[in-house]
């Protein structure tokens, strides 16, 4: 395989774990176009949509393109990606090295144990319900840890087994619902506030870093990019909101 030929596939593996793992848009160009350049290719155009990316090497009259089928959020790789590109740019890694690492960071499978990420939902839920709305009742500090760490395990499984996209934001909230719900009706209402263990539990599940990114890709003049992400977050808010309207009934 030729220089030209691994430094495409190279730049295309570092803007699909970018992209698939939540970078931004133009993180990704920039990226890109920084790995090229400092591979010998100044001239490398790179175009980068949420469902591909297409690198093109216009004086060798040659062009890749990636499809993007999946999209989550692990920041950590995209850290590492940026880190191995810097190294690449300092001389630290030659382009061979760096397609080695980056294939690494495409395998790996994320560092934290699920434990962890139950606790970091309780930790989430509990102190952000506080904040938004004052209440430090005991029945509803104990009900929005529950709540908050049983709709994000439903999230995070459903994510992990199936491909069905926003039925892991709507089952997580259907299910904090509920728990809501059976502690309003246990309590009889005393000194509980369901509108206030709602707001915490579901911020696990918020897409906050996809509205975040589809701000700065349209600000940044990503004109197809940005507006698409909005749409796929508004998506996941109102799965969330479905499943939580479903059991307001009830009250």
């Amino acid at each position: 395989m030729n220089e030209s030929a691994i430094m495409l596939r190279t730049t295309l593996l570092a803007g699909a774990i970018l992209l698939e793992n939540g970078a931004e848009i133009q993180r990704v160009e920039d990226t890109m176009q920084r790995i090229a350049a400092n591979a010998g290719y100044p001239d490398a155009q790179v175009f980068v949509l949420l469902t591909g990316i297409t690198v093109s090497l216009p004086k060798n009259a040659t062009s890749e393109v990636r499809a993007i089928h999946r999209r989550g959020m692990d920041l950590e790789k995209v850290d590492q990606v940026n880190t191995l590109s810097r190294k690449f740019a300092t001389q630290q890694l030659n382009l061979t090295e760096l397609a080695t690492a980056l294939e690494q960071v495409n395998r790996a499978v994320p560092t934290f144990p699920f434990s962890w990420l139950c606790l970091a939902s309780i930790v989430v839920s509990v102190p952000l319900m506080i904040a938004f709305t004052g209440q430090t009742a005991i029945a509803d500090l104990l009900t929005c840890g529950l709540a908050g760490l049983t709709g994000f395990t439903t999230f995070y499984w459903i994510n992990r087994l199936g491909s069905l996209r926003f039925f892991s934001e709507f089952s997580g909230a259907l299910l904090i619902g509920l728990i809501t719900l059976i502690g309003f009706y246990i309590t009889n209402g005393h000194a509980y506030h369901p509108d206030a263990i709602i707001i915490g539990a579901v911020m696990p599940l918020v897409p906050g870093v996809a509205i975040t990114n589809a701000v700065r890709d349209t600000m940044t003049g990503n004109l197809l990019s940005g507006p698409a992400r909005a749409i796929e977050a508004v998506l996941s808010a109102c799965a969330i909101g479905v499943g939580i309207a479903l059991t307001s009934f009830f009250y």
